[in-house]
């Protein structure tokens, strides 16, 4: 009787924000921990917009990894939206994850977040990425620098994309975690709904797909979702929000390709999402300048009374 309070008094549990600059590779990292795709990547900076919250459950640990947007000087109010999401998990966790990319140096984006860091008593990790890029020889003066500028808790330099050192960085995050309840279910790998990780995995393909001027201007908005009567496959209907009608015109493509090759890319990932035959429905609107305008950010699922 005795080992089963032990044993039950053990576990652990804990909130992580990881925080850095845009393109480290946070969701990259986030995706690797919980073996499937909650968040979308993509080479383009500023991807993630609101908080993913990733739930890694262990024997032993439940780990509840917190996605923020990539900390930028904003230039717009979906700017301004992001930074305060990103800066106010900083005092609601248990850990943060300073994420850097071992590519770049120390610069101004670096030196902008650590002196947000200033304000608060919670333990930051400092995690190099990325470090299958570059020469090992390369690594120590990279960790000398930081040392420099904060201390850290830990210092632990992984590469998100191979794998590298991602077990031993969750081994030392377990130690420093508190005891604690189990939060979510064993089996819950998000606490966002489908039809938020569908839109954003239209907004991954669109990116992926489209050139320079278009991605920080589009949005995705879930219009329906139903299962058709007595058969497995699930109608969605979706729009493609851009704020200039040239943008449209590159989402549609020459007679409609562009829009057509998003919506086979993006229901190949919902349809494993779901476990189930997908009709995806694309559509494309334009509202000019939706990133200044609070209704508009509201409406698209931007809204800072939740944060």
């Amino acid at each position: 009787m005795l080992s089963n309070i032990h044993e039950k008094n053990s576990f652990k549990s804990g909130f992580i924000s990881i925080i850095g600059r845009p393109n480290v590779g946070k969701s990259t990292f986030l995706n690797r921990v919980i073996g499937q795709k909650i968040a979308i990547m993509s080479d383009k900076p500023q991807t993630t917009r609101n908080k993913i919250q990733g739930v890694l459950t262990l024997p032993d640990v439940q780990m509840v990894f917190i996605d923020t947007p990539g900390i930028h000087k904003p230039k717009h109010k979906l700017g301004d939206f992001m930074m305060k999401v990103a800066q106010n998990t900083l005092k609601e966790v248990d850990l943060i994850l300073f994420m850097v990319n071992a590519e770049e140096g120390f610069g101004r984006g670096e030196e902008y977040i650590l002196e947000k860091f200033q304000s608060i008593n919670t333990p930051v990790f400092l995690v190099i990425n990325k470090i299958d890029q570059i020469h090992p020889d390369e690594l120590l003066p990279i960790i000398e620098t930081y040392k420099e500028k904060y201390p850290f808790k830990e210092i632990v330099p992984i590469s998100a994309l191979e794998g590298n050192n991602v077990e031993r960085l969750l081994s030392q995050i377990k130690d420093i975690l508190p005891e604690g309840p189990q939060y979510y279910p064993a089996d819950q790998v998000t606490d966002h709904p489908e039809r938020f990780i569908i839109t954003e995995l239209i907004r991954e393909k669109a990116l992926h797909l489209t050139r320079e001027e278009v991605p920080h201007s589009l949005a995705v908005v879930m219009d329906k979702m139903e299962r058709k009567e007595g058969k497995n496959i699930i109608h969605v209907m979706a729009t493609i929000i851009v704020e200039r009608d040239s943008q449209k015109g590159i989402i549609i493509g020459k007679q409609g390709s562009m829009l057509k090759e998003i919506g086979k890319r993006a229901r190949v990932d919902i349809e494993n999402l779901l476990g189930s035959k997908v009709f995806l429905e694309l559509w494309v609107k334009v509202q000019k300048d939706w990133r200044n305008k609070m209704s508009q950010l509201r409406e698209y699922g931007f809204n800072e009374d939740e944060y």
